[in-house]
């Protein structure tokens, strides 16, 4: 194998490819990426056993071939390599010779052979979303995807039908859930519900932000696909029942609070520098028309901050974890949020009153 590519039109891909590929391996060829030459473009394929991706590149070839190279090592080459600068891969005697200018490396290959199937098994379920459409659904909920593997059915999105209209995703941490809806798209009637996993979740959403208007994903109840331009991300679902998150979404909090999103989040932010590190709880005191924040630490410092509101119901006291309350009001897209509470032991909604497709749920704490 002989190519010639642009630096850019490389480093990209293997942007893509370095996030995928798992930094320790016990089997040598998964730190390696599949490079094929053919046809005038060069095909990066790699996996971690639970996540594939392929995609590719145009580059000028003067011998088709297949290798694969250390992937996090091609990818640091590349990288600090000088901006326009035209790359030559050549691969003989079990190496790869990657040169640019006055710099010349030589990396060790193993064969393609030995480099794991990808599967392509029947995904029969395909439909399409916009990108805008995908974003909102992953920005809205992945922050409050729970990362303590014991409860291995919580550590992804949950996408499934909520009714029969719309497609919904919940993520959840047992503190605070996050869901989001939106009309369901043509196709995805069929979609039995699945739990995309936290890591995919991660690298699709980095897919987003420079690609398509349309992404076509295809599903089994096993296996998840997602064609984003030239990327084809395919990723195991999590094997396990996400439970009946809609128990937990008060329905009867008829104490109701407005607030402006961003002088709250700004207080919340500057009352929370007393917080104990640990339980990074503040207190909320909602009287009629003010809020009031409060923090203590143990070394005996304190915070207060006042805030003006609306609210004209019974006085209420309750605690938050002050970085949970940060995370959902930084999804909040309009200007006001309304905090819904029963009272200081039950769990508060939270959402944008212009906004019936988003709803947050925080749990309180003690303090």
């Amino acid at each position: 194998m002989k190519i010639a590519i642009d630096r850019m039109n490389l480093l990209r891909p293997l942007g893509h490819i370095n996030s995928v590929v798992e930094r320790r391996n016990t089997v040598p060829i998964l730190s390696n990426v599949v490079l094929r030459a053919a046809s005038g473009k060069l095909s990066f394929t790699a996996t971690d056993m639970d996540m594939d991706i392929v995609t590719t590149t145009p580059c000028s070839i003067s011998s088709e071939g297949a290798t694969t190279i250390p992937a996090h090592l091609l990818f640091e080459i590349v990288k600090k390599l000088p901006d326009g600068a035209e790359v030559q891969i050549q691969v003989a005697d079990g190496h790869a010779q990657i040169s640019a200018g006055r710099s010349s490396f030589k990396l060790p290959t193993l064969p393609v052979e030995d480099f794991p199937a990808i599967n392509s098994s029947d995904l029969p379920v395909r439909f399409s979303l916009t990108t805008p459409d995908l974003r909102n659904l992953i920005d809205t909920t992945k922050f409050a995807i729970s990362t303590e593997e014991t409860r291995y059915y919580l550590n992804g999105i949950y996408l499934h039908f909520a009714d029969t209209t719309n497609l919904t995703a919940v993520a959840t941490d047992g503190h605070r859930l996050a869901l989001s809806q939106m009309k369901a798209p043509a196709g995805s009637e069929i979609m039995p519900p699945v739990i995309v996993p936290r890591k995919a979740v991660t690298e699709l959403r980095k897919l987003l932000d420079d690609e398509p208007q349309e992404i076509d994903i295809r599903l089994s109840e096993t296996r998840a696909e997602f064609i984003v331009g030239d990327v084809r991300l395919t990723t195991k679902l999590i094997d396990g029942s996400f439970p009946d998150y809609k128990r937990v979404i008060p329905a009867g909090n008829d104490k109701i609070a407005s607030i402006d999103v961003s002088l709250l989040s700004a207080a919340a932010d500057r009352v929370s520098t007393i917080a104990s590190d640990k339980s990074r709880a503040i207190k909320l005191n909602i009287s009629s028309g003010q809020l009031v924040l409060s923090a203590s630490n143990p070394d005996a410092s304190s915070a207060t901050e006042m805030v003006e509101i609306d609210y004209d119901g019974d006085a209420i006291d309750i605690g938050f974890n002050a970085k949970y309350l940060m995370d959902i009001l930084t999804q909040i897209q309009g200007q006001t949020i309304a905090i819904e509470l029963a009272d200081s032991g039950s769990p508060s909604l939270l959402r944008d009153p212009e906004d019936d497709a988003n709803i947050f749920v925080l749990m309180p704490m003690r303090v």
